[in-house]
């Protein structure tokens, strides 16, 4: 917590001295008050003085009116703090989430990072707002209260001291057992956040296989779980104040009576012991909320530490050492090249691919086929370098992709997921991830190729049509060819099309591979699970977990590959095959 508010109030070090100062103001005019009362008692209403009791009184409310103006730049100062550096911190832990890899993400997960960027990033931002309000406050009138009383008189004072170590040891009996609970909450609200997150996405799903009842009960399990944390805590924190105003009471009775032997000796008077009561009522009430200021430092500490989990997580996919390659001129270099490529993923018990070795040339294509779990979108997320080969290389363009900067192999490199992803916006503002400068023709060229200019063009706004999150105003079909135009803009020199297909008929997906193999500088990977959307490719490969099963033409496989002739049997006729 130390390192992250000194990481990001630095550059509000000015405004937390102001505040400070303030607020230190503040707080000695609340010293000064009962020395006045006192007076007032002592010196104005024991002489039936009624003018100097007058004064005092213009001077209490002359001390409130500045401690008011004080408390008013106190609490701006901090607002402006608290609400900058939350935003600072929100924006840097973005920025370290999209900083990495896959892999670093799955580590972390992903309902994870979404709670730690919002809800423990606000948690600490509360923590910092009252911690410039209140615990320099509360502190300080403690102290100062504390040496005003004993200067009064040092023994009453002994009283005081007992009580505020009583009220101490409840404190720290119930701070050493929260911290586990508040930590428990936090990890309680990223399942809740998880289980909503998984019944909006698959609400369809849900609906179709009537599980509502199901979700609802582990939704509310994971509620009733989150609510007991909760009053556990609240119970422990509820301790508190109770104890707090006991130990009060119990001073203020044992002050009275001593006291009232002084009084009667001559050696305090009736003033001094309103004034030493009203010390020991700050002063306690002053612990009391400091106790409840350290629960929510706690679970600010706690939210701290996970955010600086995630701007300590270094991206285990970082830039090569280039800042720019000098990229082969055509037909120079394989667009393609994999040497004895092996990948596993962490913690798994066996490698989700095992010495792939192939080369595609530049304009040619490569189909990919396999069964479910055969490795092939690992394969495909190994080219970007959305993840690194755990062995061998991969290389394209006849450079491994390590040396690559990330933003330069992501130029060359183009992938289109097996989800269809489109952000809120327009049809033109999800185009242009790739090349912000791209011009309208490029659009329109990039969608026609994907097959998409025709629905775009009936469209009442054309390329500024809204699109909904998640491109849901669009069918899955329109959706997977506005995600291949997008991967289009800009030619890439490799394009990666990882079964982004599998929503479209089989016309439209027979014309998008006859458009890209126009484009001569392209490579295409087409990953399908359809033997009809590989058979005419240059090459293919086909995979049986992570192990090369096979790669030739179609023909060549059918008499050499077992395993894609079963495929080939299961989907085609015997005269589509020997086509």
């Amino acid at each position: 917590m130390t390192e992250l508010l000194s990481r990001f109030l630095g550059p509000y070090r000015g405004k937390v001295v102001l505040a400070v100062t303030t607020k230190f103001v503040e707080v000695l005019f609340d010293l000064l008050t009962p020395v006045i009362v006192a007076r007032m008692i002592d010196r104005g209403i024991a002489n039936g003085d009624v003018g100097l009791v007058e004064r005092y009184a213009l001077l209490l409310v002359l001390f409130a009116a500045l401690g008011y103006c004080f408390t008013l730049v106190c609490q701006k100062m901090a607002a402006l703090v608290s609400q900058g550096s939350g935003t600072d911190m929100r924006n840097a832990v973005f920025r370290r989430i999209c900083s990495l890899s896959a892999a670093d993400v799955d580590a972390l997960g992903g309902d994870s990072l979404v709670t730690r960027v919002t809800n423990d990033v606000n948690q600490v931002q509360v923590a910092v707002a009252l911690g410039i309000r209140q615990l320099v406050r509360w502190p300080l009138l403690a102290i100062g209260s504390i040496v005003a009383a004993c200067l009064i008189d040092p023994s009453l004072g002994s009283i005081l001291l007992g009580c505020m170590a009583v009220v101490c040891l409840v404190f720290w009996l119930v701070m050493s057992r929260s911290v586990p609970l508040f930590q428990r909450m936090q990890e309680g609200l990223e399942r809740i956040t998880l289980i909503v997150r998984e019944a909006l996405s698959g609400v369809r799903v849900i609906r179709a296989f009537r599980r509502e009842s199901f979700e609802s009960h582990r939704f509310h399990q994971a509620s009733d779980e989150q609510t007991r944390s909760a009053v556990r805590a609240g119970t422990l924190g509820a301790v508190l104040n109770p104890a707090t105003l006991i130990a009060l009471d119990l001073g203020i009775v044992a002050i009275l009576w001593s006291g009232s032997f002084r009084i009667q000796a001559g050696t305090l008077t009736q003033g001094e012991i309103v004034a030493f009561v009203n010390y020991m009522t700050q002063t306690l009430l002053a612990v009391a909320y400091v106790a409840n200021l350290v629960v929510t430092f706690t679970r600010g500490a706690a939210s701290g530490e996970r955010v600086m989990q995630v701007l300590h997580r270094e991206p285990s996919v970082t830039d090569g050492s280039a800042t720019q390659l000098a990229l082969p001129p055509a037909g120079k270099a394989p667009a393609l090249e994999l040497r004895g490529v092996g990948f596993s993923y962490a913690d798994s018990s066996r490698p989700a691919l095992d010495g792939v070795t192939l080369k595609v040339a530049e304009g040619g294509t490569l189909g990919i086929i396999g069964g479910t779990g055969s490795g092939k979108s690992s394969l495909a997320n190994l080219l970007p370098r959305l993840y690194d080969a755990t062995e061998g290389s991969v290389l394209v363009l006849g450079t491994d992709v390590r040396e690559y900067p990330l933003e330069q192999l992501r130029e060359v490199v183009s992938l289109v997921p097996q989800r269809a992803s489109l952000v809120s916006g327009t049809i033109r503002s999800n185009l242009l991830w790739r090349r912000p400068q791209a011009t309208d023709d490029e659009l329109w060229e990039a969608l026609r190729l994907a097959q998409a200019a025709d629905f775009v063009a009936q469209k009442q706004h054309g390329l500024d049509e809204p699109v909904e999150a998640r491109g849901m105003n669009f069918s899955g079909g329109q959706r997977q060819r506005l995600t291949i135009a997008r991967a289009l803009v800009g030619h890439p020199r490799v394009l990666v099309l990882d079964d982004s297909a599998s929503a479209l008929d089989f016309a439209t997906d027979a014309r998008l591979r006859a458009a890209l193999s126009t484009l001569p500088e392209t490579a295409t990977v087409i990953i399908s699970q359809r033997v009809s959307a590989v058979m005419g490719a240059d090459q293919i490969l086909v995979l049986d977990h992570g192990r090369k099963a096979g790669l030739g033409t179609h023909h060549d496989l059918l008499s050499s590959c077992g395993l894609y002739r079963e495929i080939v049997e299961s989907q085609l006729s015997r005269e589509e095959a020997m086509r």
